[in-house]
């Protein structure tokens, strides 16, 4: 996280002597309220807007094992004689690619690779790449492997190259370091079928699972995740990571929903799925969106474990998306405890995946995929954004047979796809009914919106299921990207999260990422292209949330709480109990500075004080890639003169968010 630290005169004082003020905070330190949750700020992951492949996810060949359909060389530019076999050594993943040379020394096969627009290599970096070959009639050839800049003017379009010597006749795996001399964010991969004298040569290779990664993922792994993406989720410091969606979880039937036992085992034989947000806009359509499945349940989870946050899977309810397919009760399966069978088993299996013992199925698979202990799995959401009886009897079914078989497991409903309204009335009451440990409510919102629910979680029902704020962003209309003007609303309706932490157990901002060249929906909060990332104001807004979460609220009293509808100072407060640290965060989303008196009631005097301010005042400014800092937190000592005291006199910028961390 980047913190600026500059010196800003603010006043510690007694409080004699405070004065009629705009806004007067009076926090309760002596009473401690509700724990707020580890899982209160997390990280909702959803493969849109090419998230994963092209994304997280950092195998930079698109369509490695020619799989995609209807054309299997979608993402590859072919030339000379290349033929596309379905007898390949991966049953679910059949296709490859036979490399057959022309004839001539001077007339060449082979195959280009776009990558996902394009593909990014840095300067020095180097890269892994890997091939399952054969040469069929047993004659050795050489598979020519090179990085490419297909535009430009320099006398050699290729800047980096090595050879792979293919000799047997049954496949095998190759692989190869490539160091990239320069960087190039639009480079391609290119390969050639030749002899190791250079020249076209005789003969013939078939080749499966074409990969390049880069050596440098997150921790290591040759399976990997892009690293600086990965990095922007670690540094958040989410207490809860939600995937892989979204309605990626329904697809737009059911044979396309994610099936997370296809995106586990060997990599190499997982099968490809179509992308539920391929076609979903004509407005933004790309017809080449797949899923590779390489970013699957287990690397899902073991992220998890390595940011520190709790996994959530969601699962798929026996439900297609109900807006593709609406009342069409074929679209859906049965609503038995026979045709959820299939639902019921998965749920069931993942359990065993992430927590069972090595001796059982899907435990064994876990371990021989790396990881031997459990995963520690605490929470399951069945179905997604869904609504009405279709989805209150189903959920009933799957909910009851996971509880018979797994009671410690906490299951996560939903209230659809509404923030108000007949649908999410009746949802929030199956719910109850059904005793959902929590519900999950998405409300993509203008601001007037968020101006008027400051109070929203005041009036929930404290004996109720919890509440998982699963989906939620701020926009303007007309201006749906991630402007700061936008993201100062969001900061303010957290406060009231925050106040009410008995209520609210986790809240995750969505979607997550978005490749500037690939989105089909904004706003976003992490934008990225081939090389470089940029975290918007709402990551920001989040960031300072999670990182500052404390571990238990502390009553707030606001001396100029801001009627439904207006603009004001919104303010939450809590106890780290880890620290000794006083958390107040205070958001102004007036045009106007804000005089802002903190009053920490039960203590005698603060001996140390800082602020990080979130300046959101320039409301249509931006992250991005080519301007990422743009907006950023900035760290201020606070100055104490006298003797000091237990209040703090601050003067609260326009459109500014403020975390003020307090030590007695």
């Amino acid at each position: 996280m980047r913190l600026k630290t500059i010196l800003l005169g603010v006043t510690l004082l007694t409080a004699s002597t405070l004065k009629a003020q705009d806004n007067i905070i009076t926090v309760q330190t002596a009473k401690p309220g509700a724990p707020v949750q580890p899982t209160m700020y997390g990280i909702f992951f959803e493969d849109i807007n090419f998230a994963a492949d092209g994304g997280l996810y950092a195998e930079l060949v698109k369509n490695r094992s020619f799989e995609f359909t209807p054309d299997p060389l979608l993402g590859w530019q072919a030339f000379g004689k290349v033929e596309i076999c379905d007898d390949g050594p991966f049953d679910r993943n059949p296709h490859y690619a036979r490399l057959i040379t022309m004839g001539h020394n001077d007339w060449w096969t082979g195959l280009v690779n776009e990558g996902f627009f394009g593909i990014g290599v840095q300067k020095g970096a180097d890269y892994r790449f890997s091939v399952y070959a054969r040469v069929p009639d047993g004659r050795p050839q050489i598979l020519r492997v090179q990085l490419i800049e297909p535009y430009t003017q320099g006398e050699h379009q290729n800047f980096a190259q090595t050879d792979i010597k293919v000799t047997s006749a049954d496949w095998q795996k190759y692989t190869a370091i490539i160091r990239s001399p320069r960087t190039v964010d639009k480079a391609q991969l290119r390969l050639f079928l030749c002899e190791e004298n250079g020249r076209s040569g005789r003969g013939a290779m078939d080749i499966e699972h074409v990969s390049l990664f880069p050596v440098d993922t997150w921790n290591g792994h040759e399976n990997g995740m892009r690293k600086d993406l990965a990095q922007a989720l670690a540094d958040m410091k989410p207490g809860i990571f939600r995937f892989p969606g979204g309605c990626i979880v329904e697809g737009v039937t059911l044979e396309n929903r994610y099936n997370w036992k296809n995106s586990v085992g060997p990599v190499e034989n997982r099968p490809y799925n179509k992308n539920r947000w391929e076609s979903t806009f004509t407005s933004r359509f790309y017809p080449d969106y797949f899923q590779s499945y390489g970013l699957g349940f287990y690397e899902f989870f073991l992220l998890s474990e390595e940011i520190g946050s709790e996994p959530l899977p969601v699962l798929n309810v026996g439900m297609a998306c109900q807006y593709q397919n609406w009342d069409d009760e074929s679209a859906h399966a049965e609503a038995t405890e026979e045709g959820l069978r299939e639902y019921i088993d998965d749920c069931l299996d993942l359990i065993e995946f992430a927590n069972g013992s090595t001796s059982t199925k899907w435990g064994k698979l876990r371990a021989d995929m790396g990881h031997p202990a459990p995963f520690n799995m605490k929470f399951l959401g069945i179905g997604n954004e869904q609504w009405g009886d279709f989805y209150f009897r189903r959920v009933k079914i799957v909910a009851d047979a996971v509880r018979r078989a797994h009671p410690e497991i906490k299951i996560i409903g939903t209230s659809g796809p509404d923030s108000e309204g007949h649908n999410f009335e009746i949802g929030w009451e199956a719910m109850k009914r059904q005793k959902a440990d929590l519900v999950d409510e998405h409300f993509y919102r203008p601001i007037n919106w968020f101006k008027n629910e400051w109070n929203r979680y005041d009036k929930y029902d404290r004996k109720g299921p919890k509440v998982f704020a699963g989906e939620y962003a701020c926009h303007d209309r007309g201006k749906k990207w991630n402007h700061a003007g936008a993201s100062i609303y969001e900061a303010a309706f957290i406060t009231g999260i925050e106040r009410n932490a008995d209520v609210v157990h986790m809240a995750t901002y969505a979607p997550l990422f978005s490749h500037v060249d690939g989105w089909q929906w904004r706003p976003d909060m992490i934008w990225f292209d081939n090389l470089r990332v940029a975290c918007s104001a709402s990551y920001w807004v989040q960031a300072l949330f999670a990182q500052n979460k404390g571990t238990h609220v502390l009553p707030v009293k606001n001396s100029n709480f801001p009627a439904k509808g207006e603009d004001g100072v919104l303010a939450s407060a809590v106890l780290d109990k880890t620290t000794g640290e006083y958390i107040v965060k205070a958001a102004n989303t007036c045009d106007t500075q804000k005089q802002l008196d903190i009053h920490l009631e039960g203590i005698k005097k603060i001996s140390d004080a800082k602020v990080i301010l979130l300046d959101l005042s320039q409301y249509d400014l931006e992250n991005t890639v080519d301007n990422p800092h743009a907006i950023e937190p900035k760290e201020m000592p606070l100055q104490q003169i006298g003797n000091g005291g237990n209040s703090i006199a601050f003067q609260l910028p326009a459109k500014s968010f403020a975390v003020f961390k307090i030590k007695k």
